[in-house]
């Protein structure tokens, strides 16, 4: 029996997710275990079958817990999210304040991150702007870590039992991803516990206690929580572990700030290689290099002051003095790992946020703008692979691209007149060409949306989706207007002596504007989802009709015209009029996808 919410394609993505970072980490632990292994001293013997199931086992449920966690938190408030990005960074601190915000909430600064570069591709946000988001991230991610912290694996297997319910019961679908989220929390308690209570027998273990010593030295406790968080792909992850361990009293404050450490390098390097790879856009790979400047300069800095930040963490977290050894540790160093995590992140933050200007500059200087390849017609700069880990982002960023379409055809459009005026036949080609990027385009999306089709998506997602299938159709349907039959006529047009009278040029020259003008509004419609621009496009349906059946009117009178070129010209005219009207007709079409269906089904 399979989850009901769940498509085969998310399925087994989050499988796949689960699975490699299951694998990285146990391998990790593998090796030190089997290391630990080889000089075994202790005086009880350990069973290590056991222990490798109940590592394993509460590895791959703490994991699952994470994913679905993240998953219903998306679907629950991903759009809304999205909107609260785009309003609140007016400044570099409100900023910071959203992005934290926004990560605690989604559970991931990478998908923060992706947000941020469809702003910026967008013209929403400028580069400078995004920064402060991004140090804001970084202090949203360490709120699953202050969670982590209580000791709630006792209770864990009430939110499962609650969520299971809500997740298989419930009708309406918020509910659903409510049920999600608790289910989710719940398994990563209980990940936790089964983590915690496996390792216990390594608590007089000698030899891995020796191998968890080496990790106090900053240096090698940074390279293995980078390290283990580049494999697992989770800084959370690597945070909960070294939570887990510190319950059971096997490390001590100063290895497990060092593995947070760590953690904060290894994501901000695996989200860069992440956007680089999956992404050809210039402002995506600044971004990631403004991520991972900031969290390394930020570990430097505290690199030969982390006894300080251990005092900090000390000083602000609860203790139990009524408890020693390491019953006391198991009780205090959790929290002060926590802790500690925040402290860097939001000092950090406040240490560099008046800097965002220098970040921004930097990222520029170490990321130039990209020439165009050699040889490519055209690709696709906002399609990033990553988006589609939040369905609500990677339509986002169709609709950018969407936008790039809409702008070559608008073009197209636009250049016809005076390419026709001039009588000039190599810019008219040159129009005609432009349909092949048009085609090259739509093809990506279309590509980009069957992987869009694979995750989950929620029922106003899949609504986007549709309407945006229709509005790509929509666009490649009007740049082969303009390319085969359009052009076209300009051509004959072009090689005709006769002229249009001064009344019937203006008018030709009113519709044709009229046109223009619908298609600007259809294309700022579908790219930033304003219904306003939509509305206005259907409203000037009698505008454009009126203007219509004038030129029309004005025509059929000279239909009966002596002279073969001046009725050849009036033909024309005739059909560049009715080309006029079929593309307002996929204007108005690609304009109704953002409209509510009540709205669009008048017209």
């Amino acid at each position: 029996m399979g989850l009901p919410m769940l498509g085969d394609g998310d399925a087994r993505t989050g499988l796949s997710h689960i699975l490699r970072a299951g694998l990285g980490a146990g391998l990790l632990l593998v090796a030190a275990l089997a290391f630990a292994a080889q000089t075994e001293v202790a005086e009880e013997p350990v069973d290590w079958l056991q222990l490798f199931l109940g590592l394993f086992g509460g590895l791959a449920l703490f994991l699952g817990g994470l994913q679905m966690l993240s998953e219903g938190m998306k679907k629950a408030a991903g759009q809304t999210l999205k909107t609260v990005l785009g309003k609140l960074t007016t400044n570099r601190f409100m900023g910071a304040l959203t992005g934290a915000f926004v990560t605690g909430v989604l559970n991931s600064s990478t998908v923060t991150t992706l947000l941020v570069v469809g702003f910026i591709s967008g013209g929403l946000m400028t580069l400078a702007q995004s920064v402060g988001v991004i140090m804001g991230a970084n202090i949203g991610s360490t709120v699953t870590a202050q969670l982590l912290a209580f000791n709630l694996s006792a209770y864990s297997l009430g939110p499962v039992a609650i969520g299971f319910f809500m997740l298989f019961t419930a009708k309406r679908e918020k509910v659903k991803y409510y049920g999600m989220m608790i289910m989710g929390i719940g398994l990563v308690f209980y990940g936790m516990g089964l983590m915690s209570s496996s390792m216990t027998p390594l608590r007089s273990y000698e030899p891995f206690l020796e191998i968890l010593q080496t990790l106090e030295r900053p240096g090698a406790g940074i390279l293995a929580g980078a390290v283990f968080t580049a494999i697992v792909q989770s800084s959370a992850a690597t945070v909960g572990i070294a939570i887990a361990m510190a319950s059971e009293g096997l490390l001590a404050l100063p290895a497990g700030i060092a593995l947070a450490l760590g953690a904060n390098i290894g994501t901000a390097v695996t989200t860069a290689l992440m956007g680089i790879l999956s992404s050809k856009s210039t402002d995506a790979t600044r971004a990631s290099v403004v991520h991972v400047a900031f969290n390394v300069l930020g570990v430097l800095l505290w690199l030969p002051l982390i006894w300080l930040l251990v005092d900090l963490a000390v000083w602000l977290s609860p203790s139990s003095p009524g408890l020693e050894g390491t019953a006391r540790a198991s009780a205090e160093v959790p929290r002060q790992i926590a802790n500690a995590n925040t402290l860097f992140n939001v000092i950090n933050t406040l240490l560099f946020i008046g800097f965002t200007g220098w970040f921004a500059r930097l990222a520029e200087w170490v990321v130039p703008e990209r020439a165009p390849r050699e040889g490519i017609i055209i690709e696709p700069e906002f399609l990033n692979e990553g988006a589609l880990a939040a369905p609500s982002m990677a339509l986002q960023q169709v609709r950018l691209e969407l936008g790039r379409v809409g702008e070559i055809a608008l073009g197209m459009l636009r250049d016809v007149e005076p390419a026709f005026r001039e009588r000039d036949m190599a810019r008219l080609e040159d129009i005609a060409r432009r349909d092949d990027q048009v085609d090259i385009l739509e093809a990506a999306i279309l590509g980009y949306l069957a992987k869009v089709r694979k995750g989950m998506l929620s029922d106003q997602e899949s609504l986007e989706f549709q309407g945006l299938m229709m509005a790509v159709d929509n666009l490649e349907n009007l740049a082969d207007v303009i390319e085969s039959d359009i052009v076209p006529l300009a051509r004959k047009a072009a090689d005709l002596s006769a002229a249009a009278g001064d009344e019937t040029r203006e008018l030709l020259v009113g519709l044709y504007a009229s046109v223009i003008e619908s298609v600007e509004l259809a294309v700022r419609a579908v790219r930033n989802n304003d219904q306003r621009a939509a509305e206005s496009v259907l409203m000037m349906k009698d505008a454009i009709r009126d203007q219509s059946e004038r030129v029309l009117a004005r025509k059929a009178e000279r239909l009966a015209a002596e002279d073969p070129e001046y009725l050849a010209l009036v033909r024309l005219q005739m059909s560049f009029v009715d080309q006029m009207r079929r593309i307002y007709t996929l204007a108005k079409r690609v304009a109704k996808v953002v409209l509510p269906s009540v709205i669009a089904q008048r017209d």
